[in-house]
């Protein structure tokens, strides 16, 4: 410990700066655990957690664990399970009953991370995520530490009630992703996590996420209240959200033509349909390509983005099921050279 951490200490407790203050009291802390005064440490991260606040409006901006993530973002639309289960996760955060510990799971583009920003928008919470590149150290021992810092940071979050933490991709500290081999320390980081979740503010919701649920230590699914399932998509569930994001894509590019007919084909001439995420990227890169001179341009750039490395013929378009029409729009070739292909003439 230097002298500027003193000065540093009693400048921020002057100034009322209560969130440097405790960042400030957590350098201090991480100092004498470094030097084996273990006691010690822990003495002061217990003042820091029991401690009022010096100012009652301090910003959590400036906390070392946390920031704030913005809420303007478009939402993904969800197919009738899972929105279900979110309706359920909303109401139980409404009835504040301690119910408030969410894991979202499924495989990557499924909206887990989107549905948890809009949570928070719908009920008004403004949103935190837990920054695990600052967390995770290359030293397991301070990872384990930089943990149990972190779920004491949260304790000191202002206003509890009115945010929602999100620890997107929690299997970053629950899970080994540092050291393979050093079994004992993989455990004593998810001993770490499982201690803070049992000592979660009730007043805070937590959303996890994760696509690697299936390998969690059964103890750690237990912390949570509800674990929701966003792999639940059938293929038609796909095909109506891919016609939703284009619909409302749709309404940026007005040079652009509707042609569902055609635009459904494409999608179904993926197998399997992509999630969300993908889909969203893949038809709003079509339309951003596309020449303003030429109304279904973007269908054509869908269909070869999905099929970019195969030897595309007038007749694998029509054993695709795909029309004349259709055939022409994809191609460039003109309706009536398309027919006189298809006949061998």
């Amino acid at each position: 410990m230097k002298k500027k951490n003193i000065l540093n200490l009693i400048k921020y407790y002057a100034e009322k700066n209560d969130a440097a203050f405790r960042n400030e009291a957590y350098e201090i802390a991480q100092y004498f655990d470094k030097n084996n005064d273990t006691q010690l440490s822990e003495y002061i991260m217990a003042l820091l957690s029991d401690a009022h606040t010096l100012s009652p409006q301090k910003s959590p901006m400036s906390f070392k664990f946390i920031k704030a993530l913005d809420l303007h973002t478009d939402s993904l639309p969800l197919p009738n399970e899972i929105r279900d289960k979110i309706l359920g996760v909303l109401n139980a955060i409404g009835h504040n009953v301690g119910v408030n510990k969410f894991l979202f799971v499924g495989a990557p583009g499924t909206g887990k991370t989107e549905t948890a920003k809009q949570v928070a928008r719908i009920l008004n919470r403004k949103l935190f995520v837990v920054n695990f590149d600052i967390i995770i150290d290359s030293r397991l021992g301070q990872t384990v530490k930089n943990i149990a810092l972190m779920f004491e940071e949260l304790k000191t979050l202002p206003n509890p009630e009115e945010a929602i933490i999100l620890m997107d991709e929690i299997d970053a500290i629950a899970m080994d992703r540092i050291n393979q081999n050093d079994l004992r320390e993989m455990g004593r980081a998810t001993s770490a996590v499982l201690k803070g979740l049992d000592s979660f503010n009730e007043k805070l919701v937590l959303i996890a996420t994760t696509n690697l649920h299936k390998l969690f230590d059964k103890a750690l699914i237990r912390r949570f209240d509800s674990v929701i399932d966003f792999s639940a998509y059938s293929q038609e569930d796909l095909l109506l959200i891919a016609e939703s994001l284009l619909n409302k894509f749709l309404v940026r590019f007005k040079f652009a033509g509707r042609n569902i007919c055609l635009f459904r084909k494409i999608i179904k001439s993926m197998s399997p349909i992509p999630f969300p995420a993908e889909l969203k990227n893949l038809i709003r890169t079509s339309l951003a390509f596309s020449s303003s001179e030429d109304e279904f341009d973007y269908l054509r750039r869908l269909y070869f983005s999905i099929h970019p490395n195969k030897n595309i013929s007038l007749r694998y378009l029509q054993k695709q099921g795909f029309t004349v029409r259709e055939i022409e729009i994809l191609t460039g070739v003109s309706k009536s050279s398309v027919s006189r292909e298809l006949k061998g003439l």
